[in-house]
C-alpha cells in the first residue's frame, strides 16, 4: 500500500517522546519503534520510498497505518517498546532466538526445603538461577562436587515425599552429600542456611568460604581432632576442583556481562558470557534476521532491550551486573544505562572496552559469535528443502526457464593493481563442490579494472567450455545408477569431462558494469542460454544485464540466502588466493638480489617455509638447513628479509587482518 495513504498530517504528530507502532491492512502489529521526537521520526518514513532502506521500503509499504503513544520520558519509552514487542511480535523487528537450548543451574528458594537441579527453558517465579552453561553434565558433575561442602536437597519432589513417609533418606543422605531434611536430619532454618551459602559460593563469594574452611581445618588440627580436619581438608579440595572448572578471566574479580556481535548482510549472532566475581559463570547465544537499516549500534540496542528490560525486581540485582561491555555503544546509552539501574537498584555502566583483559576477553566473545553464525549458516545451507525452496525462488524470481542446479560465481580481487586474481566457485543443488572450484591469474588488464577483469575471466572460462564440449562425445549414464543421466566424456579416456558442462546460472560479484561485462564476454563467444546475474553487497540487490531496476529479493528469501553465500564463498577463494601470490611475489623479489640465490634455491626455500613470515622468524641454522644453502647464503638471507621487516614497518604498512578469525596475516 503507497504510504501517502496513511500518512498522518504532520501538524498532528506530537514532538515529545514515545512510541509508535505500525500495522497491516488486517491490523496486525508490524513494526514498533520508540524516538524522542515522534513528529521528526515518523516523517522521515514518508519520504520518498527511493531513498529508504530497502528492508524499511519494504515496511512502510506492508503497512496500512501508523498509531503512537506520548510518554513523558525516554525511559518509559523503552519500557513500553519492550512491552509492546513482547505482547505482538511484529515481524519487522529484530528478534533474536536462541540458537540453542541452554540449561540453568536452578534453586527453588521459594520452597520450603530448597532444591538444586539443572533444568532448561523459560525461568519460574521463586527460582534462583546461574548460568546458563554450555553443558548440563558440567552443572552437574559441578553440583556433585560441591554437595559433600553444602549438603542441600537435590532429590525431587517425589523422593523427598516418599523418604519422609518410610523414615529414612535417600543414598545422598548416607554418603553426607545431602542434610536428609526430610526424615528432620536438620531444621528447615539449619537447611536454608546451607542453600544460602551454596548460592553465595556459585554467586562468585568463593574466598569467604575457603578461607572459613581453612581456618576451621587448622583450628581442628590444634585440637588434635584429626578426623574433622581430613574432612575440612577434603571439602577444601572439593571446592577447589569446582573451581578449576571456572577459570579466572578478570583479575579485580567484577561483575560483567560481555557481548559481542557478528554480522552479515542478513543476519546477525550475539554471543554473552556472564562473568561473576572474574570468573566465566555462563554463556548463551542468539541468532537474529536482519529487518532494518540499523547498524551494530541500533543491533546493541535492540539485544539490551530484550535480554534486560524484562527483568523481575527479585532477580534484577542477580541477572544485571554492574558493568556491561559491548562491541559499540547503543544511540540512547544514557537512557539505557538508568533503565537498567532502575532495574537493578544501583548504577549500572555499559562502555567499550579499550585494553586490557576486558578487551582481551571480549576479542574472545566476538570469535564465538563468528563461529556461531557460522554454524548456523551451516545447518541452514545443509537441509534439503531449504535448498531446493531456495533454487525454485532464484528460478522464479530472475525468470528462468529450468532451476538453476548449477551455478558458478565469480569474483576479482587485487591490490591497488597488482597481483590481479580471479576465483570461479561451483555450487551444485544448493552445495559446495569444491573440487570444481577454479583459480584465475588476470594476464590481459593492466592496473586496476574489476570491469575488464571480469570480462576476461569469463571469456576464459567458457571458452574452454567451448572447447571442451567440442572435444566430447555424449555416452549414457551409469545403467548401476538409473539417476545418474548422459555424461558428456572424452572419447579416448572414457573419463566425464567436467567443465563441458554449462552452469544453469553465471552469478559476478558487483553491479551492473560486471554483469555487462560478462555477458559481452558471453555474447562474443557465441553463448546466448546461459543466463547472468550480478550481486551487489551494499542492498544485496540483483542485477540482471538489460534491466534498468534490480530484482529485490525478500529480505527472509531462501534464494537470497544461497546467492549471498555463494559470492561470500566466491570472495573468500578469491581473497585466499590473492594473498599467496602476494607472499609468493613479496618473497621472490626480497630474494632477487641475495648473492648465489638463484630461481631454483629461491622456489625452494619458499616451499620449506611457505611464506615470509616463518622465514622471517627462522633463525640462521635453520635456513641452512634448507637443502643447497650453505651458511654464507643464510646469512645473507637473514639479513635480507630481517631488514625488508624493518623498512616495512618504519613506512607503516600495516599486516592483513582475517575478521573471519580474528587472526593477523603476516604474509
Amino acid at each position: 500500500m503507497p504510504a501517502a495513504s496513511f500518512r498522518p498530517a504532520t501538524g498532528s504528530i506530537p514532538t515529545q517522546p514515545g512510541v509508535y507502532r505500525f500495522r497491516d491492512a488486517r491490523g496486525r502489529v508490524i513494526y514498533v519503534g520508540k524516538a524522542k521526537n515522534l513528529r521528526a521520526r515518523l516523517s522521515s518514513y514518508f519520504q520518498d520510498i527511493g531513498n529508504l532502506h530497502a528492508r524499511t521500503a519494504t515496511m512502510v509499504t506492508t503497512a496500512a497505518g501508523v498509531d503512537w503513544t506520548v510518554v513523558n520520558t525516554e525511559v518509559e519509552a523503552l519500557q513500553l517498546e519492550y512491552s509492546w514487542i513482547k505482547e505482538f511480535d511484529p515481524r519487522f523487528n529484530v528478534k533474536y532466538r536462541d540458537d540453542k537450548s541452554y540449561p540453568w543451574l536452578a534453586v527453588t528458594v521459594g520452597e520450603e526445603f530448597p532444591r538444586v537441579m539443572v533444568g532448561r527453558g523459560a525461568k519460574r517465579k521463586g527460582t534462583r538461577y546461574f548460568g546458563p552453561y554450555s553443558h548440563a553434565w558440567a552443572i552437574r558433575e559441578t553440583v556433585d562436587i560441591l554437595l559433600r561442602v553444602f549438603p542441600m536437597r537435590s532429590c525431587s519432589n517425589g523422593v523427598f515425599k516418599r523418604s519422609g513417609q518410610i523414615g529414612r533418606p535417600c543414598l545422598l543422605g548416607y554418603i553426607d552429600k545431602c542434610s536428609a531434611p526430610c526424615v528432620g536430619n536438620i531444621s528447615a532454618d539449619d537447611h536454608r542456611a546451607i542453600v544460602d551459602d551454596f548460592c553465595d559460593f556459585m554467586g562468585g563469594q568463593t574466598r569467604p568460604f575457603i578461607k572459613r574452611i581453612q581456618r576451621e581445618m587448622y583450628a581442628a588440627s590444634d585440637r588434635q581432632d584429626y578426623e574433622k580436619a581430613a574432612r575440612l581438608r577434603d571439602d577444601l579440595g572439593a571446592m577447589e576442583r569446582a573451581l578449576e572448572k571456572q577459570a579466572v578471566v578478570l583479575g579485580d574479580g567484577s561483575d560483567v556481562d560481555v557481548i559481542a556481535l557478528a554480522e552479515d548482510p542478513l543476519e546477525v549472532a550475539v554471543q554473552i558470557f556472564y562473568v561473576r566475581g572474574g570468573r566465566i559463570r555462563g554463556q548463551r547465544g542468539w541468532v537474529a534476521d536482519r529487518v532494518d537499516e540499523g547498524g551494530t549500534p541500533e543491533l546493541v540496542e535492540d539485544f539490551l532491550l530484550q535480554l534486560y528490560a524484562g527483568a523481575q525486581p527479585e532477580e534484577a540485582s542477580d541477572s544485571i551486573p554492574r558493568e556491561i561491555l559491548v562491541p559499540e555503544l547503543p544511540p540512547d546509552v544514557e537512557t539505557f544505562e538508568q533503565l537498567l539501574g532502575d532495574l537493578r537498584g544501583s548504577r549500572v555502566q555499559i562502555r567499550v572496552p579499550q585494553r586490557g583483559d576486558k578487551k582481551t576477553l571480549q576479542e574472545t566473545v566476538a570469535r564465538n559469535a563468528l563461529e556461531a553464525l557460522a554454524l548456523h549458516k551451516t545447518k541452514r545451507a545443509s537441509d534439503l528443502t531449504t535448498r531446493n525452496r531456495a533454487l525454485e525462488e532464484i528460478q522464479q524470481a530472475l525468470e528462468l526457464d529450468d532451476v538453476p542446479l548449477r551455478i558458478e560465481c565469480y569474483d576479482v580481487s587485487n591490490l591497488q593493481g597488482t597481483e590481479v586474481v580471479a576465483s570461479m566457485v561451483v555450487f551444485e543443488d544448493g552445495l559446495a563442490r569444491k573440487s570444481e572450484y577454479r583459480r584465475f591469474v588476470i594476464k590481459g588488464v593492466d592496473g586496476q579494472n574489476d570491469v575488464a577483469s571480469m570480462h576476461e575471466v569469463i571469456t576464459r572460462r567458457f571458452r574452454r567450455l567451448l572447447d571442451e564440449q567440442a572435444k566430447s562425445e555424449l555416452r549414457p549414464g551409469d545403467p548401476e545408477s538409473p539417476e545418474s543421466g548422459p555424461m558428456l566424456v572424452d572419447p579416448e579416456t572414457g573419463r566425464p569431462r567436467k567443465f563441458a558442462y554449462a552452469p544453469g546460472l553465471v552469478v559476478v560479484d558487483g553491479g551492473p558494469p560486471q554483469v555487462a561485462a560478462a555477458q559481452r564476454a558471453l555474447d562474443e563467444l557465441g553463448i546466448d542460454d546461459i543466463p547472468v546475474v550480478g550481486l551487489a553487497k551494499r542492498l544485496e540487490e540483483v542485477w540482471v544485464p538489460g534491466q534498468e531496476d534490480p530484482v529485490i529479493l525478500r529480505r527472509s528469501s531462501e534464494g537470497l540466502y544461497l546467492l549471498q553465500r555463494i559470492r561470500d564463498e566466491a570472495h573468500r577463494f578469491a581473497i585466499t588466493h590473492h594473498r599467496s601470490r602476494r607472499s609468493k611475489s613479496m618473497v621472490e623479489s626480497l630474494l632477487d638480489d641475495v648473492p648465489g640465490l638463484g630461481e631454483v634455491r629461491r622456489k625452494t626455500l619458499l616451499k620449506h617455509f611457505g611464506s615470509l613470515k616463518k622465514l622471517r622468524a627462522a633463525e640462521v641454522d635453520e635456513i641452512a638447513q634448507v637443502p643447497g644453502i650453505g651458511p654464507a647464503t643464510a646469512t645473507a638471507i637473514k639479513d635480507a628479509v630481517a631488514a625488508a621487516g624493518s623498512s616495512r614497518q618504519t613506512v607503516g604498512v600495516t599486516p592483513s587482518f582475517n575478521a573471519a578469525t580474528g587472526e593477523v596475516i603476516d604474509e
